[in-house]
């Protein structure tokens, strides 16, 4: 039995003989384009939604346009990191624009992978959240399209950022711990090793703010960072270097929850209570946190927000190129839960 011949694809032509309108109004209903009345929009509408038409891809590129947004992530496994994608679907939600995600896979060599594949198959605009590429990589990209970077720190003339302010969170568990009397605060930071690129890295600005703080409270003694990942792979080992020290701190502070999961896997293995023997606090207030049997202190940047910030200004560069660039900085909040409490006696 030969197989059913495959369907015509509808064209645009078909839905204006359907509204029984013009091509060009069609054509100004797909664009949002002035001049389209209430009324046209809604006969366009509905022949849309009788004929099942989709607009071609292909052809909307060959007109400057595909309506499709790349977002690159670094470490889809971070828990943080769909708070950002939700925040910018929801800012999307009401517009043509559908968003295409890709694995930068925490490396420069698959971070530039993915965005030159965004650029090559002609995307709008892309959102490259925490990247660890060189600034000029970044600006090259920002040059071929519009361009949104979300959690590095530092400006650029050619695309937008939206940050968090790192060294104040960082300052805010520092407080949090000293005011319920711990002295031996301990930090696990993410590992860098370019210097140039190091004072951009919400990491690096998470460890200063540790120091920072550290030395505020009269306490730069104490001041003891471990270098590691952002992963709970990262956070285990640190804390098993934590926990082995002659005098192990009372309290950890890991520049990121998924760290923090992995410290309070440790400290468990080494048969050690939270908070009773030693507290832990996070950064980014990922969903587990809230979990009730984890109930991790940490640090709220508002992923959120970061995402829903960073598309609102993606679509406003689209819409114009060649404005000033836009640095968006938001506040962050502690949210203290039971992993944190006084030092044992």
């Amino acid at each position: 039995m030969e197989p059913p011949a495959p369907r015509r694809r509808v064209t645009i032509v078909d839905v204006a003989r359907h509204a029984q309108v013009s091509v060009t109004s069609v054509s100004k209903v797909l664009r949002n384009a002035y001049g389209a009345s209430p009324e046209m929009q809604a006969k366009v509408r509905r022949a849309i939604d009788e004929l099942a038409y989709r607009p071609h891809a292909g052809a909307r590129a060959l007109r400057g346009q595909t309506y499709t947004i790349g977002v690159m992530l670094p470490d889809i496994r971070n828990p943080f990191f769909p708070d950002v994608l939700d925040g910018i679907t929801d800012a999307l939600a009401e517009t043509d624009y559908q968003v295409f995600l890709g694995p930068g896979g925490n490396g420069e060599k698959a971070e530039a992978r993915v965005t030159e594949a965004m650029i090559d198959r002609g995307m709008d605009g892309l959102v490259l959240v925490a990247p660890v590429s060189s600034r000029a990589h970044l600006e090259q990209v920002a040059t071929a399209v519009p361009t949104v970077v979300v959690g590095r720190h530092g400006t650029s003339p050619v695309y937008d950022t939206v940050t968090d302010d790192d060294i104040a969170g960082a300052s805010l568990v520092i407080s949090h711990l000293a005011a319920l009397g711990h002295r031996r605060i301990a930090h696990i930071e993410h590992h860098e090793t370019d210097a140039t690129r190091l004072v951009e890295m919400p990491n690096a600005r998470r460890a200063e703010g540790y120091r920072q703080a550290m030395r505020a409270h009269g306490l730069e003694e104490s001041i003891d960072v471990v270098s590691t990942s952002y992963t709970q792979e990262g956070g285990h080992e640190a804390a098993k270097e934590l926990l082995a020290r002659r005098r192990r701190p009372t309290a950890v502070f890991a520049g990121a929850d998924i760290a923090a999961m992995g410290v309070l896997d440790a400290v468990a293995e080494a048969g050690l209570s939270v908070p009773g023997d030693i507290s832990v606090a996070g950064y980014d207030n990922t969903t587990f946190a809230a979990f009730g049997p984890i109930s991790l202190t940490s640090v709220d940047q508002g992923g959120h927000e970061l995402g829903t910030n960073s598309a609102r200004l993606l679509l406003e560069r689209i819409a114009d190129r060649s404005r000033p660039s836009v640095q968006v900085s938001l506040s962050p909040t502690l949210v203290p839960r039971r992993t944190t409490d006084r030092p044992p006696e």
